[in-house]
């Protein structure tokens, strides 16, 4: 089995198979490809928009035609919000000052660091969020591979062939990461660090050593999930049945362009802090009518379609890097499906 693996992906050393090019042509990959980008902002707006629409019933009930309601256009109630908090439930209860502007990304890094716990109903969205993703990323990637339009046909057929691939190499992903948030994140944190920072008296000092156990964390989780984003890229462009065979792919690819690999990840990732930090920079705050209204409503979606486009950079340029050292830019094994032409096809 290796050895078909070391002559499927031979990695000969090409000048065009560097990583600074390899992300500038994911770039340019998912630039091609607006539909793709349009569909995936059509997913989050899915299963965002019921949850915004519960959430105002219940602001709305709990307002009703009070003063409150007023104070509240107006900008940040924090009395209210407390209030309102103490009798929340379900969904209710995310309502506060850390879901405002630039607050909700630090809001959200924070749970992901520490490990913070979400109300079920938000889990309960995140998991069809999640595999609405599942779905839709085999066609993505064999769409950015093959760098041309694939049409509705060719794109869902392409999504309904590694779907449920992709559902089996999810079980291996939620083995993986509930070992690491499950197991390894509570003992760094509630049994490491606490012996580390016993006889600490120098505030700065103990929380350098968290922030060094965050920065251990977090890269075990980023080697994570870059080996599955590339078993993801394997199984699309050389059509693996295999969700094992294209970890182990993933890894012995990674492992033989090592270098290219870590620089194109650090690349993306800076990618991605800019994103936040413009987003940081002009994040409106809360309250304002009229055009004010509109205008953070505006910055806040165009902040959501660039998370998803740098998400889609992501697999792009590891696609292109990938057939970089195949030396075959758009090779993808997998026939691309042609609509049937035949007797049968005019009578439908």
């Amino acid at each position: 089995m290796s050895g078909a693996d070391d002559r499927r992906a031979a990695p000969p050393r090409t000048p065009s198979g560097g990583a600074v090019r390899a992300a500038i042509e994911g770039m340019r990959r998912v630039n091609r490809a607006p539909a793709v980008l349009l569909g995936v902002f059509a997913l989050t707006l899915l299963v965002s928009v019921p949850l915004a629409a519960a959430m105002r019933g219940m602001l709305a009930q709990h307002l009703g035609d009070s003063l409150m309601a007023d104070s509240a256009a107006d900008g940040v109630n924090y009395d209210w919000m407390q209030e309102f908090a103490d009798q929340a439930t379900g969904l209710g209860v995310t309502f506060k000052p850390t879901i405002i502007g630039f607050a909700a990304v630090l809001d959200n890094l924070s749970a992901f660091l520490d490990n913070t716990s979400r109300p079920v109903v938000i889990v309960g969205a995140a998991a069809v969020y999640i595999l609405g993703w599942l779905f839709l990323a085999g066609g993505i990637i064999d769409r950015l591979a093959r760098d041309r339009p694939t049409r509705a046909h060719g794109f869902f057929a392409a999504c309904g062939v590694f779907f449920f691939r992709f559902l089996r190499l999810a079980v291996v992903q939620w083995v993986i990461y509930a070992a690491l948030f499950g197991a390894l994140h509570p003992w760094l944190f509630g049994r490491v660090y606490p012996r580390l920072i016993h006889e600490m008296t120098v505030e700065r000092t103990a929380f350098l050593v968290r922030v060094t156990l965050y920065a251990l964390f977090g890269g075990l989780v980023a080697a994570c999930a870059t080996v599955f984003d590339y078993a993801k890229v394997r199984a699309v462009v050389e059509d693996r049945r295999s969700m094992l065979g294209a970890i182990n792919a993933a890894v012995g690819f990674i492992s033989r362009n090592s270098a290219a690999a870590v620089q194109l990840f650090v690349l993306d990732f800076l990618l991605f802090v800019a994103v936040i930090a413009v987003y940081g920079l002009v994040a409106p705050g809360a309250g304002g009518r009229g055009v004010l209204v509109w205008a953070a409503f505006a910055i806040g979606q165009a902040y959501i379609v660039a998370r998803l486009w740098v998400k889609l950079t992501f697999w792009a340029s590891e696609t292109a890097l990938f057939q970089s050292r195949l030396a075959h830019a758009g090779y993808v094994a997998r026939p691309e499906p042609v609509w049937p032409e035949s007797p049968a096809a005019d009578m439908m």
